[in-house]
């Protein structure tokens, strides 16, 4: 009788053993997704510093030229403070796509200034943010790529009866807002 008492002890170690692992490789497998997440963010916010670093110098070379679009240059500004003091991540994804649009009004207004649109600082400055917004819907699309992943696996069985349990939460997609999806508006 010991023998069998035995072989049901090894037994049942063995498959407490074959659990622990088991939940061990869930949880790394989940942190590994969720460091992708927070360096794809960081990757994001990489170029959100660049563009904000650049947008002071285009607010100012436009400023002498755009005597009627004073508020696009204020709100450019505004925007860039309020991006600076986001708390949030889900703050920093809003301010952010508003910049985008007020960018895209400012470039559309450009338009209007044929000295400003020949003037070098301006057209390198030009270049200079719409590639940084190229890349920045990159790093978008890539940060997205690696919340929806991460998103998947920790609903998905058996993650999802030990994900919320570790400590694993959804993740928010960088989104458009509903403002974004609007036509540009020029004032003229």
């Amino acid at each position: 009788m010991d023998i069998g008492i035995e072989i049901i002890g090894a037994i049942i170690g063995f498959v407490a053993v074959i659990i622990v692992v088991y939940i061990v490789t869930i949880f790394n497998s989940l942190v590994r997704l969720r460091r992708n997440v927070d360096k794809a963010w960081a990757n994001v916010e990489v170029i959100l510093k660049q563009r904000h670093d650049e947008l002071p110098k285009l607010v100012e070379v436009c400023r002498g030229y755009m005597n009627y679009e004073k508020s696009v240059l204020k709100e450019i500004t505004e925007l860039r403070s309020r991006w600076m003091n986001a708390s949030t991540q889900s703050e920093r994804i809003k301010v952010s796509n508003q910049i985008s649009s007020a960018l895209k009004t400012l470039f559309a207004l450009v338009e209007n200034y044929p000295e400003l649109k020949a003037n070098e600082n301006f057209l390198q400055l030009q270049a200079r943010i719409s590639g940084l917004e190229n890349e920045l819907s990159d790093r978008r699309e890539f940060f997205n790529e690696c919340v929806n992943n991460y998103n998947i696996r920790i609903q998905s069985i058996p993650e999802r009866f030990f994900a919320g349990r570790l400590g694993f939460k959804p993740l928010e997609l960088f989104k458009a807002t509903e403002e974004e999806k609007k036509d540009v508006e020029i004032k003229i």
